[in-house]
């Protein structure tokens, strides 16, 4: 533990508190969330959903079983860093590569320790999600909140265009396969092509298991030559990713979109993407007080009547008067949050939770297969 340094944390309601620095050694901004994941702290961190946002875990002891290059989700890590009560540098897992402290540093992300994480936890919780920053260079508190308070709030950032691929590329790759530790390819049947908004790897993953070709794209795309390969024939859908930041922020990409669905082109979104779609729609997104983020919220199936146990990590939602044009096939059962919707028009189908998991459980990743099937309707 002689990695150890001192660090300090304040946030935006004048609550600061001097820590312990893991991970990089800097000062940074973001707004802090807290995620109640009891596994896959490498997943979480290099999810690009969290851009801008230092993540608390809830979890107290997180470290021991390492990072290894086949759980990252991403390029990098987009959060600014994580939260945690404390921190095991003794790394016990046959697949780790190198230590979570590594991870961090290698990447430029903050690692914070010896923190009453419950204590933060509960203060997100009544107070909502709110702007922190950390430091390992500057420990008065004053000058840290005055930073803080002169910052540019995280709906003022956009943060889609750090994560997003600047070049298409194509994903072949299924899920891990454990036996031959190797992500084995898979016959793929139709052609989709994803906009990439922050995309997580295991979504790609579950994309090309359901029999999907994958071409991924930037999120500063072109509606009209979309249409045109449609209209041609060589491609059969489009994938709306996940993603971080304020869907609202998006206003150009938002306008793309407005042309696929003009264009009657098959969609499916996941979280940013589910929101965007509403929004194009006109039925504004709003903010909930501190979001979902985790691996274990019930959500109910409305079609079968199943309670699916879900992974979660949005802090926007889609208002209920979007029943107006979409039927709503799933509910959160902690809040009565939409879900899931199926829009009533022509085929656009999407969820507000992941159902690639990774990590959580992996109850919804039927709704891939779904995808793939509506299609051949």
């Amino acid at each position: 533990m002689n990695s150890l340094i001192p660090a300090c944390v304040c946030f935006e309601n004048g609550y600061c508190v001097e820590c312990l620095s893991f991970g990089a050694s800097k000062e940074s901004i973001g707004e802090a969330v807290f995620n109640t994941s009891m596994t896959g702290y490498q997943e979480i961190a290099s999810d690009p959903s969290y851009a801008g946002q230092f993540v608390v875990f809830t979890m107290p002891e997180i470290g021991i079983v390492g990072c290894n290059d086949n759980d990252k989700e991403s390029r990098g890590i987009f959060a600014r860093g994580i939260l945690v009560n404390r921190y095991s540098s003794c790394v016990s897992n046959f697949r780790a590569t190198q230590s979570l402290a590594e991870f961090l540093r290698t990447h430029d992300a903050m690692g914070i320790c010896g923190l009453d994480t419950r204590k933060i936890v509960q203060m997100l919780r009544v107070e909502g999600a709110m702007a922190m920053i950390a430091s390992t260079q500057n420990f008065d508190k004053e000058s840290l909140l005055a930073t803080l308070r002169a910052a540019p709030k995280i709906s003022e950032q956009n943060l889609v265009a750090q994560c997003s691929t600047k070049e298409p590329y194509t994903h072949n790759l299924a899920n891990f396969d454990f036996v031959t530790q190797s992500y084995p390819s898979k016959p793929t049947t139709r052609k989709i092509v994803a906009i990439d908004f922050g995309i997580k790897r295991a979504i790609l993953n579950n994309l090309v298991e359901a029999g999907f070709a994958v071409e991924v794209i930037p999120h500063s795309f072109n509606a009209q030559s979309l249409i045109a390969r449609y209209n041609a024939h060589e491609m059969d859908a489009v994938f709306l990713s996940n993603g971080p930041g304020d869907p609202r922020f998006l206003g150009a990409e938002i306008e793309q979109i407005q042309h696929l669905i003009a264009a009657k082109i098959p969609i499916f979104g996941i979280c940013l993407g589910h929101q965007l779609l509403s929004i194009a729609q006109g039925f504004p997104t709003y903010k909930l007080k501190f979001g979902h983020h985790g691996g274990n919220h019930p959500v109910k199936n409305l079609r079968t009547g199943a309670v699916e146990i879900t992974s979660q990590n949005h802090i926007y939602s889609v208002p209920d008067s979007i029943e107006q044009i979409a039927d709503v096939t799933h509910r959160n059962l902690f809040d009565g949050t939409i879900e899931g919707l199926q829009y009533k028009d022509h085929l656009i189908f999407s969820v507000q939770h992941h159902p690639e998991a990774s990590p959580g459980p992996t109850e919804s990743t039927p709704l891939f297969a779904e995808f793939a099937r509506l299609l051949c309707c």
